[in-house]
């Protein structure tokens, strides 16, 4: 994938995930596509990356994800991402998250997303869900 369709395919990610409409996230993977959430266990398939998906929307309904960078790596890539919202789901808290994070990508040879590893500081984002996000406090991120 050359960098404008990979930056136009994120771009569409991004949308994806703040559409809150899970299946739509689960779209941009293989069939046997994989997602795993900071070496927790995978999510293997487009049902249990909607279940992964949904945990997130379900949340923070008002969920919102930005792009902040993509890039070659190789042969797939490395999207890094920002992540906003207010835990108002069920059982929520009511407060406010703010986290960034990123995504190794490797890509079907049809450009689908093959396997995912996904990394955000999560200890950060359970403490802002507990607490919330200060006024003007800057957001937790994680590096490769």
């Amino acid at each position: 994938m050359d960098f404008p369709a990979l930056q136009d395919f994120a771009t569409r990610y991004t949308t994806a995930w703040g559409s809150q409409d899970a299946a739509s996230v689960a779209a941009f993977y293989a069939e046997d596509g994989s997602l795993t959430i900071n070496d927790g266990a995978p999510a293997v398939g487009r049902d249990a990356i909607i279940a992964a998906a949904e945990g997130f929307m379900s949340a923070l309904p008002d969920m919102a994800l930005f792009m902040d960078s993509i890039k070659i790596v190789g042969t797939g890539a490395e999207y890094f991402w920002t992540l906003t919202g207010t835990n108002t789901g069920p059982g929520g808290t009511g407060n406010a998250v703010w986290v960034s994070g990123y995504e190794q990508w490797t890509f079907t040879s049809d450009g689908l997303i093959a396997q995912s590893l996904g990394h955000f500081p999560a200890a950060e984002y359970e403490k802002q869900l507990r607490g919330g996000v200060a006024s003007g406090e800057a957001e937790a991120s994680v590096t490769p």
